[in-house]
């Protein structure tokens, strides 16, 4: 297969992953265009935590037919994990896969800033063959290419990151070097404030998938928590829609400039 034919193929199936806090935003998500969904909880205060497995088994339930990926995260804070917290996480993939996930969301890093090998290893055979992701922890090690070489032995099937930026569009540099030490050995999913107006940049860098929240603020009186609890965040349908058709135009656009004899466009 020429090179303008692997791109091709590449971008041909470079997914659209929606972060959904909730049965109606995972049912919104799908049908405004998702491949795939990650569900979390608390994801605009504390960056995402891990949800209910009555929420899980309800999400699945609802979007037959598509991959739902959980986030395990026990805590907010950082990736720094004792053997209780470890616990927690090994337990809930353990629930996760029993509630029928596709796969889960996990990260956890050493004293030293590198990927916790042996905290990673347990949560991939908690796994029992479902899919790890190895979440936005990520932005934060010191040695990148170390850490993508471990996550590989280590059976992770994916990365999602924003290349250690606030946002994933102003993360290039470290996204090429993820994107190019992964070498296809494992997906590198972009995520990190994303906007509509990012995801073709984000498949022209080479990007296996991309990552969004999507979401809307919802307001309504405070509950038990006063002001700080007045409201709550859900999924935006036409923002999803909007990522989805820009998701199928950066396609296009690679499809065209990779051909033999396209130029590229300006």
């Amino acid at each position: 297969m020429t090179r303008s034919s692997d791109a091709e193929v590449a971008s041909s199936q470079v997914l659209l992953e929606i972060a959904v806090q909730d049965v109606a935003g995972a049912r919104a998500a799908v049908a405004a265009g998702a491949d795939r969904l990650e569900l979390c909880v608390a994801l605009a205060a504390t960056g995402g935590l891990t949800p209910s497995v009555g929420l899980l088994a309800a999400v699945v339930a609802a979007v037959p037919g598509v991959g739902v990926h959980v986030l395990v995260r026990p805590r907010p804070g950082g990736f720094v994990y004792d053997e209780t917290d470890l616990d927690v996480q090994v337990r809930d993939v353990r629930a996760a896969v029993a509630a029928g996930a596709a796969g889960v969301v996990v990260g956890a890093l050493g004293a030293d800033g590198a990927v916790d090998r042996r905290a990673v290893e347990r949560l991939v055979a908690a796994a029992a063959g479902r899919e790890v992701t190895f979440h936005r922890a990520l932005d934060v090690v010191g040695d990148l290419p170390g850490a993508v070489d471990d996550l590989v032995g280590l059976g992770v099937a994916r990365v999602l990151t924003s290349g250690g930026a606030a946002r994933a569009a102003d993360g290039n540099d470290r996204l090429r070097t993820t994107i190019e030490r992964a070498d296809g050995r494992l997906q590198v999913m972009a995520g990190g404030g994303v906007r509509v107006g990012d995801v073709a940049a984000l498949v022209g860098l080479g990007a296996d998938a991309v990552h969004l929240s999507a979401s809307r603020h919802v307001a309504e009186p405070g509950g038990p928590g006063g002001g700080a609890d007045a409201g709550y965040t859900t999924t935006d349908a036409a923002v999803v829609a909007a990522a989805a058709e820009a998701l199928r135009d950066a396609r296009r656009t690679v499809l065209v400039t990779t051909r033999p004899g396209s130029r590229s466009r300006p």
